[in-house]
């Protein structure tokens, strides 16, 4: 320990005092400055997760550094915001209902709707 006090936060470089001293990969941290670099939400020795000299929640690091692709939270079962226009479907609104051009396309291939 330095003299004149504690050891410096890892995030605020200000002297971390015992009382209110976090220790996570072998740097000291205020209780306050612990904070995922993502979410910023509070976190503790059971919610951290450590990329290099950077701390994140659990899911905060799944989204970044986890798996990409079907199965791992960005596949056909996830909620998505997407309308399709990727795929050539144009939405347009109407009132109180949207009509799309998939009916129509499906006209084309004899599908009922």
């Amino acid at each position: 320990m330095p003299l004149g006090g504690g050891n410096k936060c890892g995030c605020c470089q200000k002297t971390v005092y015992f009382a209110e001293e976090v220790q996570c990969e072998g740097r000291s941290f205020h209780r306050s400055c612990f904070l995922c670099m993502v979410c910023r939400k509070n976190l503790d020795s059971t919610t951290v997760a450590v990329h290099e000299n950077e701390i994140y929640c659990k899911a905060c690091y799944g989204k970044k550094y986890g798996p990409k692709g079907y199965g791992y939270g960005a596949g056909a079962g996830t909620l998505s915001m997407d309308k399709g226009e990727s795929l050539g479907i144009k939405h347009v609104e109407h009132g109180t209902g949207v009509v799309s051009d998939v009916q129509s396309a499906a006209r084309g291939w004899n599908l009922q709707l």
